[in-house]
Formats: structure tokens, sequence, C-alpha cells
């Protein structure tokens, strides 16, 4: 089983398709101002928009990948995305800097490492040659 895609709920359909093309998201489709779906630039996973009249922000938090959160950082800044957070190193082992989208829907640019998989309170334990594949 793999993760396809995730759909977002999003009060003003416009303004969320122009802020997730911001982030870096390629448009694939756009079905009647209604649905939006997006691949992103690396990986398998898609995002998809959807106009919602109460849209869901019930604390889950989409989390972006990146090598460099910084530099990431300063680039969408650059763009016009707002973030409540700058980069920061977090206890848990992420640095990460996080932002919502004009709907209210929680973000976060991340980088883990090896502790994106397998941090050191992980329940099972995973021979050293297996962490060399993430």
């Amino acid at each position: 089983m793999d993760l396809n895609q995730i759909t977002l709920g999003v009060s003003n359909f416009d303004h969320a398709v122009e802020f997730y093309q911001k982030l870096g998201l390629k448009l694939i489709v756009l079905a009647e101002d209604r649905y939006a779906r997006f691949e992103l630039p690396s990986g398998g996973a898609t995002l998809s928009l959807h106009v919602s009249d109460r849209p869901n922000n019930s604390g889950m938090v989409i989390y972006f990948e990146c090598e460099d959160v910084d530099g990431e950082y300063d680039v969408l800044r650059r763009r016009g995305i707002p973030f409540d957070t700058a980069p920061r190193n977090e206890n848990w082992g992420w640095r990460e800097a996080r932002f919502t989208d004009p709907s209210g829907n929680q973000l976060c640019l991340y980088h883990a490492g090896i502790n994106r998989r397998f941090p050191p309170w992980r329940l099972e334990r995973v021979p050293e040659q297996e962490k060399s594949l993430v």
C-alpha cells in the first residue's frame, strides 16, 4: 500500500490554486473551478483541492519534505508565502517551518534525515543496512 493523494477542502478556490502553484506544485487537473490536483516536485503522491463551505481544519498538518528547509523557506517567502514560524530545530529531531494556506489548512516544511522513518524511539529495531536505504 502507498499513499496516493491527500485532498484538502478550501474556501476560496482561486486563491488556493494560486497558493499551491507558488509552492512549486504542478497543476495537472482543473475541473469546473471546484477541484484541482497537483503533482509534487518529487515523490509519487499528489495533492488535490476541492471547494468546501467548511474546510476541515481539525489539526491535521500536511508535511512537505525538503533537504534545505532554510533555503526553501527563503524561496517561498520571496514568492509571497507567509510563514507562522521561521525554521527551527524541534526536540524530536526535525527542522521545521510552519505556515497555513489561504483556507487555514496547516502546512509544514521539514527535514528529518534518518529520523523521518527511523527515530531513536521507533518501536521496532531496524538493521543498520536498512537505514541506509532512507
